[in-house]
């Protein structure tokens, strides 16, 4: 089950929470963060929670919007190489979701940081590739991460090859 936890501007669109005490993700890579960007067209952004790796993503038709996350998800996760079984893997299991409240503070913070990073690039290309910016925010140093790997990439990198066997 995939866990989303969205800022409370995601949530007046998307709708109330449906979070249980006892609901748990069971994704490879965990609990995600989402918020909308007022773009035109809007788009939201979602950060997770282990790898603070961002996935951008148009937020319309917004009824939809979780029951599309797991294919974009999945072609952030192409892009960064991660093996072809982790990601059909972590589809399958980003299926079924629920809505929750934002619960962690710095993931908050870094989805503020790539906001204006995001919104910065927007403002050199008018009409951004989703994919592309998400990946050039993947390399963006986070606080979060200095003690480990530094930024989303290399932290994806790293999770991913705990999941896959040595060849």
């Amino acid at each position: 089950m995939l866990i989303v936890r969205a800022t409370k501007k995601l949530l007046d669109r998307a709708g109330p929470p449906d979070l249980g005490e006892e609901d748990r993700s069971t994704t490879l890579l965990g609990q995600w963060y989402a918020t909308a960007l007022f773009w035109k067209p809007q788009v939201a952004l979602f950060v997770n929670e282990a790898t603070l790796l961002p996935v951008l993503m148009p937020l319309a038709p917004v009824a939809t919007l979780l029951d599309r996350l797991p294919a974009q998800a999945a072609a952030v996760l192409a892009a960064h190489r991660t093996p072809r079984e982790v990601i059909e893997e972590e589809e399958r299991r980003m299926r079924e979701w629920r809505l929750g409240k934002t619960a962690n503070r710095s993931v908050v913070g870094v989805m503020t940081e790539f906001t204006h990073l995001a919104n910065a690039h927007r403002g050199r290309v008018p009409d951004p590739d989703l994919l592309e910016v998400a990946l050039l925010l993947a390399t963006t140093p986070c606080s979060p991460l200095y003690a480990r790997h530094v930024s989303p990439d290399r932290e994806l990198a790293a999770l991913v090859r705990t999941m896959t066997p040595r060849q």
